[in-house]
């Protein structure tokens, strides 16, 4: 595989897009800036219409920034966007196959679009047939396919030249838990072999497991980055979470206040930064039960991506619920 010639294969400053015009402009992407080392997989982690994939469009070259600057494989993406197409791999969560080809014609053609010599196409299709798993299923008809074996298909179409850097926008959307980890190991696989990825990504699992650093972005900006750990690291405290009768949440809510800071959760949901860790989780329990309120359900969860994301924003990442 390919390997960057720059140290910083994905670099944006102010990156800005917006919709519309006058009174009714939408900032979708409000001045984000990236820097994606050489060799890492990078999460970008948010929820829908958080900016995720207008960046990535802007980055692939499939929409000009309203302003500021980004280059992709030390290639500007407004003045040389021909040098990024031809140095970047991209998979699309909306991207278009065409049902009535077989996987190996797609892959085939993909070649001649990319320029490929022509001795070498049938050679490269069964190769990337293989590295994705689709070799029983390259000469049957694209509209045969599983969700799973679509995604895996538009992986390998994105690999046929070779490229240095890798964006996949949201590549396990709707797929079963081992398609997914599937097409995890594939991700792991090409990173290994010295491809930089940048991963959008709406799942917390996917992003901690897969990412070496993320950025987590919200209405537009980025609100938090760094390696997973370190972001955890900074929560400190676990979260506590409770579930009481609705009449005694007011009450429930005044009590937590003395045991850490309130954290943002789910409707119905009491959750606080617990100071003393596991051990102050009996103290809690009596406090409450000295005031006759009955707890209904009680957890306690070590820092994870999700309370990164709420202590960035304010609240919970839409869907990251187990």
């Amino acid at each position: 595989m390919t390997t960057s010639r720059v140290p910083h294969p994905i670099l944006a400053e102010n990156l800005v897009r917006t919709f519309g015009s006058g009174d009714d402009a939408v900032r979708a992407v409000d001045g984000v800036d990236l820097q994606v080392e050489a060799g890492e997989i990078f999460g970008f982690l948010g929820p829908n219409g958080a900016g995720k994939s207008t960046t990535v469009r802007m980055l692939t070259t499939l929409l000009r920034p309203t302003s500021g600057t980004a280059k992709v494989a030390g290639w500007d993406v407004s003045t040389e966007a021909d040098k990024v197409r031809r140095s970047i791999g991209v998979a699309l969560q909306d991207a278009a196959i065409d049902p009535l080809m077989t996987g190996t014609e797609l892959l085939r053609l993909q070649a001649v679009l990319y320029g490929l010599p022509r001795n070498i196409h049938a050679t490269r299709a069964g190769e990337l047939l293989e590295r994705v798993g689709l070799t029983a299923a390259g000469d049957r008809r694209v509209g045969t396919y599983s969700g799973g074996m679509r995604r895996r298909l538009d992986l390998a179409l994105s690999l046929i030249h070779e490229p240095s850097v890798l964006f996949l926008d949201e590549p396990t959307t709707g797929l079963d838990p081992m398609s997914r980890k599937s097409l995890w190991e594939e991700i792991r696989r090409l990173n290994d072999d010295g491809t930089t990825v940048l991963l959008t990504t709406q799942y917390l699992e996917e992003a901690d497991q897969l990412a070496d650093r993320i950025a987590i972005i919200d209405n537009g900006r980025i609100v938090s980055q760094g390696s997973p750990a370190d972001l955890k690291a900074e929560v400190g405290s676990p979260t506590l979470l409770i579930s009481v009768d609705p009449t005694h949440l007011a009450a429930a809510r005044e009590i937590l206040t003395h045991f850490g800071e309130a954290r943002p959760t789910a409707e119905g949901t009491l959750g606080v930064g617990l100071v003393d860790g596991a051990s102050g989780v009996s103290a809690v329990i009596r406090r409450l039960d000295e005031a006759s309120i009955p707890v209904i359900h009680l957890e306690l969860n070590e820092p994870s991506l999700d309370d990164v994301f709420a202590e960035a924003t304010g609240h919970r990442l839409e869907g990251a619920e187990k």
